[in-house]
């Protein structure tokens, strides 16, 4: 059956040229976290795992907290930790105080990885709550922002790199409006909201020529802003755009995936397989056929069980046929993705392919003797 799959997870339209590809249900009252993806990268991203750490009122409110989404990209080790920080400028050493628990408590022993530290790219963002000293006395607020203040003197926070502050504060404002709230709250303007990443230290030390060494990972700042537009809340949200370039520790993926024949809805499929010499399959493995643009790696239109529907295994090329009977009539554009539930990852994935609306009348179909490759 197929109550294995179930999701009540809802897609949403997709307009942006990366395809978002979510592996896995957010941790209950933690914030939605997606990966955004290139098709061309999917099959070298495996190993999805999290953990979170709640946290206000001794983390039993679960008012604040934070969360992380890991995975493995190309052989490197990369972590989303999305924070939300006690706030209040008397807070700060608190704030600190939970933020070096949060660091000591995220571990990842089931990935080789012992700490949140160790991984090769950390990106830290989130509502970090840091506040500005004497906001009202201050031509130039961002040399008393704390998380500035802090990074000239904390050897840890010196080992974060951020981009200049082109914006204005992004908290606190009147919501559907672009001006701060100075009520009774008296809450006052900060750089709350902010987004941090650190390259694990034998990466900052890279050649500046890739070819010179086995291990080549480079994060370049592109832009990071706020955007005013977005009236919502009272904070504005704020994103960050990276040129990442880096060497493969990969050099094929798990699985390659390639269809066979002409591709015509209504009749039955086959898929030809081949696995890298080191990539062990199971029972548990399967292949999906997906439109272009994957919402999730459930959003599949069919799929077919490899172990249950193969056809053919000799000499390391296997063969698997799929049902048709979930195609959509229409035909249109699709990817093969080959997918394990073990992993959490789509360990293959063929090129786009198209498939072909039937047009064939039955007189056609009895003639051709159902098989509609025949010439």
């Amino acid at each position: 059956g197929d109550s294995s799959f179930g999701s009540s997870w809802a897609p949403s339209p997709v307009t942006d040229p990366w395809a978002a590809v979510v592996m896995e249900r957010p941790v209950k009252k933690m914030r939605h976290l997606k990966r955004l993806r290139l098709h061309l990268s999917v099959p070298f991203i495996s190993g999805t795992y999290t953990n979170y750490t709640p946290s206000g009122l001794s983390g039993y409110w679960g008012s604040k907290g934070e969360v992380a989404i890991c995975f493995w990209l190309y052989g490197y080790a990369i972590c989303f930790f999305n924070c939300h920080l006690l706030a209040h400028v008397s807070s700060i050493d608190q704030r600190l105080g939970d933020f070096d628990k949060v660091l000591e408590t995220q571990n990842f022993e089931k990935e080789n990885i012992a700490n949140i530290l160790d991984h090769d790219l950390l990106l830290w963002f989130g509502d970090l709550n840091f506040c500005i000293e004497d906001y009202e006395l201050l031509q130039h607020p961002l040399k008393k922002d704390h998380l500035n203040m802090m990074k000239k003197t904390d050897s840890l926070f010196q080992q974060f790199q951020e981009g200049p502050l082109p914006f204005q504060p992004t908290y606190i404002f009147d919501v559907n409006s672009e001006n701060y709230d100075y009520s009774e709250k008296r809450r006052k303007p900060a750089w709350t909201d902010r987004i941090l990443w650190r390259l694990k230290w034998e990466l900052l030390n890279n050649p500046v020529d890739s070819g010179e060494c086995d291990h080549f990972f480079s994060l370049t700042l592109k832009s990071y802003e706020s955007h005013m537009k977005y009236k919502i809340s009272d904070h504005m949200p704020v994103t960050v755009t990276f040129e990442l370039e880096l060497k493969s520790l990969l050099l094929i993926p798990p699985v390659t995936s390639i269809p066979e024949g002409q591709w015509i809805t209504t009749y039955d499929l086959v898929v030809s397989y081949t696995r890298s010499p080191d990539f062990i399959s199971s029972s548990w493995y399967w292949i999906g056929l997906h439109k272009v643009v994957i919402l999730h790696v459930k959003d599949y239109v069919t799929y077919a069980w490899v172990k249950d529907n193969l056809v053919f295994s000799r000499d390391g090329l296997h063969q698997v046929y799929i049902n048709a009977s979930g195609f959509s009539e229409e035909g249109g554009e699709f990817l093969l993705s080959y997918c394990s539930n073990s992993l959490q990852a789509i360990v293959g994935q063929s090129e786009p392919l198209q498939i072909s609306e039937n047009a064939m009348t039955p007189e056609d179909w009895r003639e051709k003797k159902g098989n509609p490759l025949m010439s």
